[in-house]
């Protein structure tokens, strides 16, 4: 079963991210790629590309890269096919990524409350310059 493989580039053009961010994740574990070409090239699978996009969207969240790897590997056993996760294995499964979820909800209000702050002081400069400065 021939799963299409990318290089490293087109892996950063799909995810918005740049080669150097891409190989500090396979330095510190979290994408591994899928195999090497003749030429030596790295070759990345649909499959890490979507593990760099769930990075890249914990990444405004503050995640730490612990974090990011242990959710990953959550994720990974939920959606396990060989050797899949027992109920009850699979219940605590769903409980650590709940947690990661209320986490990510508490994070999101506060990035929200920040955002409105900061619309609120550009309006005021808005204000400022239209009122004559």
């Amino acid at each position: 079963m021939g799963e299409r493989q990318m290089q490293i580039g087109e892996v950063a053009e799909r995810t918005g991210l740049s080669l150097r961010t891409i190989r500090h994740y396979e330095e510190v574990d979290l994408v591994v790629p899928s195999a090497r070409s003749k030429g030596g090239f790295r070759l990345y699978t649909e499959a890490d590309v979507e593990r760099l996009m769930v990075i890249r969207r914990m990444k405004p969240l503050d995640f730490s890269l612990e974090e990011m790897r242990d959710l990953l590997q959550i994720t990974g056993r939920i959606a396990a096919t060989q050797d899949p996760p027992s109920d009850e294995e699979r219940e605590r499964l769903r409980e650590r990524l709940d947690a990661y979820r209320k986490v990510a909800d508490a994070r999101c209000e506060t990035l929200r409350a920040r955002l409105e702050m900061a619309q609120d002081f550009a309006a005021t400069l808005r204000h400022r310059l239209g009122a004559g400065g």
